[in-house]
């Protein structure tokens, strides 16, 4: 997690041998990367073992020049992540940093008391855990089953900050910042009452910091189980997501089969027709749970130049609000007529 910024500290430029004594406790990376993985980040993601402290020397120059306020941790660790999900392009790396502070600050309902313990009761409903073991491309798989939610009991916010949470624990691993994830999403059982809280406006706030103002790479969303009634959430959801993105969204129904050929049986519950036995719930929340201390410290409120905006900063562009609106009044009929 981040801390305090230290733009105010003298900051070398690239390649300058004098970096350790300018900022003697910043900490040292370390690449804990696989031979295999180092590759893979080479021919995936740009990333070139001999120039990556130059490349985030590069990209944190940029952040104290632009916008030395930001309040963000400039560690060589932290900011690789960015660096990777947006395969070393230095202005889109600084462009998702920016707007990963300005979700955060845009969206206090979510990103208030952001702790582990703070969402505990999200965490037993087990709307959300991660499975215990990676795909077959090193790829953890994120399981989300919105039937555990009972609105009544809190907001749909609290749902969101458990995912954001996981999300955030998952992408400390270098592992998980080259390979991506993988999203399972079971619709079982999700009545119209319920899914008429994920309407247009959580929609776009939810695309928007996962996909431009969260440094992971999604590679699949797979949905089982879903009710007809899902084409009228999708309909609401699918025009603020990217083509890239959307073309990885795979609905399978309640075909098993289909849904081992993107995520093998091995590695799933017996929930899902896999060998891996029960799901099992409480690794991931004991887990994550234990990393408290993670999550503590708090992010400083991000001083945009006079001449931008939050909006700017956090869509692409693709929805606006004329289309949120277009979206919040055709929701409902879609949504009946699905049902």
């Amino acid at each position: 997690m981040s801390g305090e910024s230290d733009c105010t500290r003298t900051s070398p430029s690239a390649g300058s041998p004098s970096d350790s004594e300018f900022l003697p406790d910043r900490p040292k990376y370390v690449c804990s990367l696989s031979p295999d993985l180092v590759t893979k980040a080479r021919e995936e993601l740009q990333e070139k073992p001999e120039w990556r402290l130059r490349d985030v020397q590069a990209l944190r120059d940029m952040v104290c020049k632009d916008y030395p306020s930001l309040g963000t941790c400039l560690d060589d660790a932290f900011l690789l992540r960015f660096l990777r999900a947006r395969k070393f392009d230095y202005d889109r790396a600084l462009q998702l940093l920016v707007n990963y502070h300005t979700c955060r600050r845009t969206w206090p309902e979510v990103f208030t008391n952001l702790k582990p313990s703070a969402i505990k009761p999200v965490l037993e409903s087990g709307f959300v855990t991660v499975l215990p073991h990676r795909d077959p491309q090193g790829r953890h798989v994120v399981c989300i089953r919105p039937d555990r939610w009972t609105p009544s009991n809190y907001p749909i916010t609290e749902n969101i900050r458990a995912i954001y949470l996981t999300l955030e624990k998952l992408i400390q691993s270098e592992e998980t910042q080259v390979n991506g994830i993988v999203i399972l999403a079971d619709y079982k059982g999700v009545s119209l009452s319920k899914a008429s809280h994920f309407g247009p406006f959580v929609a776009k706030k939810v695309i928007g910091v996962l996909q431009d103002g969260f440094p992971i790479r999604i590679k699949a969303v797979n949905i089982i189980n879903e009710p007809r009634i899902f084409k009228g959430i999708f309909a609401i959801i699918k025009p603020f997501l990217k083509e890239k993105i959307a073309n990885r969204f795979f609905l399978h129904g309640c075909d098993l089969n289909s849904l081992h050929q993107n995520i093998p049986p091995v590695i799933l519950p017996e929930e899902y027709g896999g060998t891996a036995g029960k799901l099992d719930i409480s690794a991931w929340n004991e887990l994550l749970l234990a990393s408290e201390e993670d999550f503590l410290h708090d992010f400083s409120e991000l001083v945009l130049p006079c001449d931008s905006s939050p909006h700017d900063l956090l869509v692409s562009g693709d929805a606006d609000e004329k289309q949120c609106d277009d979206s919040l009044r055709g929701m409902k009929p879609q949504l009946y007529y699905c049902y």
